[in-house]
């Protein structure tokens, strides 16, 4: 759960433009309004030659992945010879049931305002991950929309990182679920990234649960 400025992804691009090379944009996770915008790259203003598209492409209620091409990648590969197509494919490529999940879910983008009222739901998620940057023994707390991640250090200092052989994260994470709240620990880093129906309500019970959740996990280390 690191997370960059768009200037980055803008430098990025130039960077490839230089040099021949392709951007690749993996927008799994980051894609479908869980940062504030349809796509992540999008805030930088970069249009990649290729993206990786999966989760909230179906809402999470069938597994279907996609990847993107601009016209000039796509054309470089459509022919009817075998040397110069791009004959792969997988078993279950244009799985129907998928599909349609997909489309019932690029209908919901286009009929409702799904991005507006996740930037709502993320500046509620700001507002309850604030007090957590005061934590003596939170490092960092970091925030792109409907994402936000709780970096744990002894002290709050990244110089001083707890005994990986601790687990802080994993005794957090069964704190937390004995509470009923699942924190999924990425090593000593704690994020919550919520489905998009969430309510108000529950993200103050995930709030006051990580909280508890940590306080738990640090005591036993």
């Amino acid at each position: 759960m690191r997370m960059h400025d768009p200037a980055y992804l803008q430098r990025v691009r130039e960077l490839c433009d230089a040099h021949g090379a392709f951007m690749i944009a993996d927008e799994i996770a980051t894609g479908f309004g869980r940062t504030g915008t349809l796509f992540a790259c999008e805030q930088a203003g970069v249009m990649p030659d290729l993206m990786c598209l999966s989760k909230g492409l179906t809402g999470g209620f069938l597994p279907l992945a996609a990847v993107l091409a601009t016209q000039a990648l796509y054309d470089a590969f459509l022919d009817d010879s075998r040397e110069r197509a791009f004959l792969h494919s997988h078993s279950y490529t244009g799985n129907p049931l998928a599909c349609a999940a997909a489309l019932a879910t690029l209908d919901i983008f286009r009929d409702d305002d799904v991005i507006a009222r996740n930037r709502g739901i993320a500046s509620v998620m700001g507002t309850l991950a604030a007090p957590f940057a005061d934590h003596p023994h939170v490092a960092d707390v970091r925030q792109a929309g409907m994402v936000v991640a709780f970096e744990l250090s002894r002290g709050g200092n990244r110089q001083t990182p707890f005994d990986p052989g601790l687990r802080l994260g994993l005794h957090a994470y069964k704190a937390a679920l004995k509470r009923g709240v699942v924190l999924r620990p990425l090593g000593d880093v704690l994020y919550w990234m919520p489905p998009y129906c969430v309510d108000d309500e529950q993200l103050e019970l995930l709030a006051h649960t990580t909280l508890a959740a940590i306080d738990e996990a640090i005591a036993c280390a």
